[in-house]
């Protein structure tokens, strides 16, 4: 399953939110640098979705805002 999220680093609180069945909202507090605010995107999407965050790969959008994620096995 692929999905599209719209990122807010450096957020005062982590928290995801689903905008349509294709699209989430995610704030995270981690700053965009390094990959950080990517690895914490990861982290939270696969916890909403109740899935391992090793099945959470960003295949579009490593530097914007804007991503494409891709779910593999067990999503909901």
């Amino acid at each position: 399953m692929r999905l599209a999220v719209i990122v807010t680093p450096r957020a005062a609180r982590t928290r995801v939110e689903r905008l349509d069945p294709a699209t989430l909202r995610v704030a995270v507090t981690s700053p965009p640098h390094g990959g950080q605010a990517n690895r914490a995107v990861a982290r939270a999407v696969a916890d909403y979705l109740k899935v391992p965050p090793s099945r959470v790969r960003i295949v579009h959008g490593q530097t914007g805002r804007h991503k494409i994620l891709e779910i593999t096995g067990g999503a909901s």
